[in-house]
């Protein structure tokens, strides 16, 4: 065996080793990756009992506080589709209604989204990129901030 041989050998060895550690490393994080959807694409695509991320629109005239004082129900909405959530715990200040938050938590298959998280930001003019990118594509998007769009 020559030594251009040898060598060869041990670049293809090495990048095998390689690329069998980078598909260990996707193959691990796959299980910790955090996806995003819009109601329309949950929807179309349910992803049941994963951790996944659910942005829109908190939809007007569904937020219902329970006597308990930390649990509410509302919806989610990209104004074409929108989605149950329960959620426990302390909403942010500026949640309300027709506000966009993203909410982190998990689809069922009764069609109930539980949340362990609601976020916003601090500026009540706040639209999540994820949120106003799904208005945008969805033909929903009005630039006139009537949703809080301008500031991501």
């Amino acid at each position: 065996m020559t030594r251009k041989t040898r060598r060869l050998y041990f670049v293809v060895a090495g990048l095998l080793l390689l690329g069998g550690a980078g598909a260990l490393v996707l193959t691990a994080l796959g299980d910790y990756v955090t996806l995003f959807r819009s109601p329309t694409e949950l929807l179309a695509e349910p992803t049941y009992e994963r951790e996944i991320q659910l942005g829109g629109l908190v939809e007007e005239d569904s937020v219902e506080r329970h006597e308990d004082g930390v649990s509410v129900v509302f919806r989610i909405t990209d104004l074409q589709e929108s989605v149950p959530v329960r959620y426990t715990g302390i909403l942010p200040d500026l949640f309300r209604e027709g506000q966009g938050v993203v909410t982190a938590g998990t689809y069922y298959p009764d069609g109930t989204f539980v949340a362990r998280e609601v976020l916003a930001k601090h500026d009540e003019t706040y639209m999540p990129r994820e949120v106003a990118d799904a208005l945008k594509a969805s033909g929903q998007w009005r630039p006139d901030g009537e949703h809080g769009q301008e500031s991501y």
